[in-house]
C-alpha cells in the first residue's frame, strides 16, 4: 500500500475555513479571523459563492469583489475603533450606512 504525499503548503494568502449561521472565518498570512454576520450584517444574505472570493490586494485589505466590499483587517481585530457601521433595515433586509 502506497501512502500518498503530505500536503504541501498551502499557496493563497486568504482563505475561507468556515461559514456558519454567526459568521465566516478566514485565514490571512497564517492568522484566523472570524467576521461576525452581527457585525458585519452585508455577508449575513451573501451567497457562498460570493463569500469564498474574497482577495488580499494588499497587506492589511480583503476584498470581495462580487459584494463590493472592502474590509481592513484591523477592523476585525478591534471593532471598536471603527464606529461607522452598515446596518440592516429589519423591514427591507437591505443594508444602509449608519449615521
Amino acid at each position: 500500500m502506497t501512502k500518498s504525499a503530505s500536503r504541501g503548503k498551502s499557496t493563497s494568502v486568504v482563505e475561507v475555513l468556515n461559514i456558519s449561521a454567526w459568521g465566516i472565518w478566514i485565514l490571512v498570512e497564517d492568522v484566523e479571523y472570524f467576521i461576525s454576520f452581527e457585525e458585519f450584517p452585508w455577508f449575513a444574505e451573501a451567497k457562498i459563492a460570493d463569500i469564498l472570493l474574497v482577495s488580499y490586494p494588499h497587506s492589511g485589505h480583503l476584498y470581495w469583489a462580487k459584494l463590493d466590499i472592502d474590509l481592513a483587517l484591523d477592523s476585525l481585530v478591534d471593532p471598536e475603533k471603527f464606529p461607522l457601521k452598515a446596518k440592516v433595515n429589519k423591514g427591507t433586509k437591505k443594508v444602509s450606512k449608519a449615521k
